[in-house]
């Protein structure tokens, strides 16, 4: 479970200000919005990438407004599978070696044949990441996001740079790989909503809106 809590991010001219709302585990969200309106913000501030200027967010019965930058990247490595529009891979490196990278940080893997069986990418784990096309990127982006059997998936326009057809295909691979968890995703969108339990549109102040 996340609850936010009287939200509130201040740039240098912009604030943005969250209505209170609980994102339930096992359900699947999509947020809704235009450029601007704060939902790539609002992914960054559940994962504790960047902090709140007010209010409080809560992941389960812990407070991650007060908790040090290291307890919260420790939560984000442990509990949260993060998904980005621009893939973050390491294009000279195997779609395999992509996905087992955070091995290395110690983050022990579900099976890691089940996660790549499951996104159609067997066939693909000796190549090197710059031969895929955009939509095999995603999947090993979401592949490895998966890998660490996170209890939550945050997916920030991960469909943003695909034609509608491929982008289809990859939500429907990150839905049926996410039931049973809670998986928040941004998108400007809207065909995309018959996918996911939730649609809530953030309106143009960035308040939440069901």
């Amino acid at each position: 479970m996340i609850g936010l809590n009287n939200l509130q991010k201040q740039f240098k001219d912009n604030l943005i200000e969250y209505e209170n709302y609980v994102f339930d585990d096992g359900r699947s969200y999509l947020i809704l919005g235009a450029s601007g309106s704060g939902k790539s913000t609002l992914l960054n501030l559940i994962a504790g990438i960047v902090s709140p200027s007010e209010g409080n967010i809560y992941l389960d019965d812990i407070c991650l407004t007060g908790q040090s930058q290291a307890d919260k990247d420790r939560l984000r490595t442990q509990r949260i599978g993060y998904i980005y529009q621009d893939y973050k891979l390491v294009e000279d490196m195997t779609v395999e070696d992509n996905i087992r990278i955070l091995e290395i940080c110690g983050i022990k893997s579900r099976d890691f044949h089940d996660v790549v069986s499951e996104l159609d990418i067997e066939d693909k784990l000796k190549r090197k990441v710059r031969g895929l096309s955009g939509g095999e990127k995603q999947r090993v982006a979401i592949a490895r996001a998966l890998v660490k059997n996170p209890d939550i998936i945050l997916a920030d326009e991960p469909t943003g740079s695909l034609n509608y057809e491929i982008g289809e295909v990859v939500i429907k691979k990150l839905i049926d790989c996410t039931i049973g968890k809670l998986c928040i995703m941004v998108s400007h969108d809207t065909r995309l909503c018959q996918f996911f339990d939730v649609t809530i549109d953030l309106s143009n102040r960035g308040d939440i809106n069901a």
